[in-house]
């Protein structure tokens, strides 16, 4: 069966973990500048509600990549689109919708590191630790979720869904 199923994070409680992890994103880096820099798309509303309440002077920058099944089982990762801001030197959040095996994640990172930010922190909606296969610091997370598929609040099932205002359960069978 097809559908959504129950809600895992209602509106309110984004809302609330949302401004408590901009709290602690101001307190960190105080007035210093800041670069943010979102995968695109699942990770859109949480930037925009995000970053409205941090305060320090910022730029955002978007990454959208593509992943590719090859007939061997192996994924090939591309950039359809990449930086435009000069990161070099500089803070740099990065902002991801879920953190699941981590590959994806650690490829995005090495490339950003590759422009040497002064500095490179993570901040995640959804950590799905279950999935986990590479490790690295989150220094920000919303929800550590349960190991299911989800959708809402930006996240998709074939690019549906991304409008709900909660995250839900969706059951692909």
């Amino acid at each position: 069966m097809n559908g959504l199923g129950k809600i895992l994070y209602t509106e309110e409680e984004i809302r609330r973990r949302v401004n408590e992890i901009s709290q602690e994103i101001n307190r960190h880096y105080g007035s210093e500048e800041l670069v943010v820099i979102s995968i695109l798309k699942g990770s859109i509303y949480f930037l925009t509600d995000l970053t409205r309440l941090l305060e320090m002077p910022l730029e955002m920058d978007f990454l959208s990549i593509g992943v590719k099944k090859e007939e061997t089982r192996q994924r090939t990762i591309t950039f359809i689109k990449d930086l435009d801001i000069d990161i070099t030197g500089r803070n740099v959040l990065l902002i991801e919708d879920v953190i699941g095996t981590g590959l994806t994640l650690g490829y995005v990172l090495q490339h950003i590191e590759s422009f040497k930010p002064k500095t490179l922190r993570i901040c995640s909606l959804l950590d799905n630790p279950a999935k986990r296969l590479l490790n690295f610091d989150v220094h920000h997370t919303c929800f550590v979720m349960p190991d299911l598929f989800v959708v809402g609040y930006g996240l998709d099932y074939k690019e549906r869904y991304r409008n709900l205002k909660e995250i839900v359960e969706y059951r692909k069978d």
